[in-house]
């Protein structure tokens, strides 16, 4: 199990992002805040503590990569980047989804080259990750490429494809986070595709399987914890349960939720709910 205080540090990084992204779902007149909520530990976890990166050098070669397959999530990303100290927080407020932004809906490599790579479309994440993971592995280097899915979009083939590609070329330098919400677009997954059982699917794939519930930042920290070595022979899954809207008692698990705008009045309720839920740098235990 990770060390005390630093799971105390991210739970603090956690409050601080779930204001972030409800003042932004407020300014920019709608998120996809359903999502980005739902997977807050799972990101402030990955850029703050386990990923080997600088923003200082975005370009590092040996540096940890991140592919945003859950491509909804992107103003997630330009705010947990900005946390980072990627860019700043000031310029995503004020610009996003504005013309001539660097952040739009879905982010793009051409104008925020900071990222790893555009993603967008669903289900093409994870494809990318396994083409990063196996050049890395081809050119003999000890980088992990992690790769943050939503359970809607493993109703597509083309993530399929990856995990058999994946196992198939032993890439244990892969590491894939499916935030499991059960719901998408349509509505509760359910009622869309069904893709349970989630974790025997990818157990058949031969695929390293680790289930934790993903609004607990101490079962994601003994998930990176308990990951193999870079070389080992097989990706990883940790497949993360988690709330859509979590924090938020008019968002969670609401089809509305994963795209609203919020007003002043429902942004100050907002924020009250998830002020009452912070005690001693710990959210939502």
């Amino acid at each position: 199990m990770s060390d005390k205080h630093i799971c105390d540090e991210m739970y603090t990084k956690v409050y601080e992002y779930r204001k972030y992204m409800l003042k932004l779902c407020n300014k920019a007149k709608g998120l996809h805040i359903g999502g980005d909520l739902s997977s807050a530990e799972i990101l402030v976890s990955l850029f703050h503590h386990q990923m080997n990166i600088d923003p200082q050098r975005p370009d590092w070669e040996n540096r940890d990569r991140f592919v945003l397959s859950k491509g909804h999530a992107g103003a997630a990303l330009y705010v947990v980047m900005a946390q980072r100290g990627y860019i700043s927080m000031d310029e995503v407020f004020d610009t996003y989804k504005q013309h001539e932004t660097r952040f739009g809906m879905h982010p793009c490599k051409e104008l925020f080259p900071a990222l790893d790579t555009s993603t967008g479309s669903l289900g093409h994440g994870l494809p990318i990750a396994t083409g990063m993971a196996l050049a890395g592995r081809m050119d003999a280097k000890d980088y992990r490429v992690y790769c943050l899915i939503g359970d809607g979009e493993t109703n597509e083939g083309s993530i399929w494809e990856a995990a058999m590609a994946a196992a198939q070329f032993e890439l244990g330098n892969l590491v894939v986070i499916e935030d499991v919400n059960q719901m998408c677009l349509d509505g509760f997954i359910t009622d869309v595709i069904g893709v349970e059982p989630v974790v025997d699917k990818w157990k058949a794939f031969n695929w390293n399987v680790i289930e934790i519930d993903g609004n607990d930042v101490e079962q994601i920290m003994g998930a990176f914890d308990s990951l193999p070595p870079v070389r080992s022979n097989k990706p990883t899954i940790i497949v993360a349960h988690t709330t859509k809207g979590k924090g938020v008692s008019f968002l969670e698990n609401s089809p509305e939720a994963h795209h609203t705008s919020i007003d002043d009045l429902q942004l100050e309720k907002a924020l009250e709910e998830i002020e009452s839920k912070y005690a001693k740098g710990k959210v939502l235990r």
